[in-house]
């Protein structure tokens, strides 16, 4: 199946739940990918898991990357990554949204592909 056959084949629903998904790894990091992909890993739709495993990729990715930050905060560098890593979460998870509720697929840029 190609990515147009898979936003066929989206619901309204799907594309909520992973448009959400997507949007609460704002505020909630990779707890919502984690649910959703949790839920749906056996029996969802092909794109929903697709969606979820992309959310909770990007948000393990940003983790990481604040945990770099921190380690990095007692030479003083750390200090100036914080905002640039919330900026690229927050304008990526946005951009992600929208496109999961207009039902097409979505690829994070600079995700670590944890789970495949």
């Amino acid at each position: 199946m190609t990515s147009n056959d898979l936003t066929q084949v989206s619901s309204k629903d799907d594309r909520n739940i992973a448009a959400l998904t997507h949007a609460g790894g704002i505020l909630f990091g990779f707890i919502p990918g984690l649910i959703v992909y949790l839920i749906k890993k056996d029996s969802g739709p092909v794109w929903l898991i697709q969606q979820s495993k992309e959310a909770l990729n990007f948000q393990m990715t940003v983790l990481i990357a604040y945990v770099v930050a921190t380690a990095l905060s007692a030479l003083m560098i750390g200090l100036i990554l914080f905002p640039p890593i919330f900026l690229v979460n927050l304008i990526f998870c946005i951009l992600a949204a929208i496109k999961a509720s207009q039902g097409e697929t979505y690829r994070y840029p600079l995700a670590l592909r944890l789970l495949s």
